[in-house]
């Protein structure tokens, strides 16, 4: 089960990433990990540095992808992000959140409905 949901939450962050770029956005780096954090994408649109949070779901039955982000994963991206900021230069930031739909059929992901929420929290 973990390795199909790592693969689901691949293929969610890949859309989200491609998602980000028809959007404008330039990619700086996907994945940041810190001891008790990871940043799935920092991007930079309009002088801001964006840390971006990807949900990614096969169905909304246990809730939508968005409200995933609770305030516990919240502080983490927090914690995270002030790790990025102080090995990084960085002026003003904002923390997005992407919710992406995948249908299975058989073994293949089909992305489906995306969300992006600007300025989540």
């Amino acid at each position: 089960m973990e390795k199909y949901n790592k693969k689901v939450g691949g293929k969610g962050e890949k859309a989200a990433v491609k998602h980000l770029k028809k959007h404008g956005y330039k990619i700086l780096q996907t994945n940041f990990l810190v001891r008790g954090g990871e940043i799935d994408i920092v991007a930079e649109k309009d002088g801001y540095t964006v840390f971006v949070e990807v949900k990614t779901r096969t169905s909304e039955q246990y809730g939508n992808a968005l409200e995933a982000v609770g305030e516990v994963k919240q502080k983490r991206l927090l914690h995270a992000a002030q790790v990025y900021m102080m090995k990084n230069e960085v002026a003003d930031v904002r923390f997005d959140v992407i919710g992406v739909i995948c249908e299975i059929n058989g073994n293949k992901i089909k992305v489906g409905e995306i969300q992006h929420i600007i300025n989540a929290f």
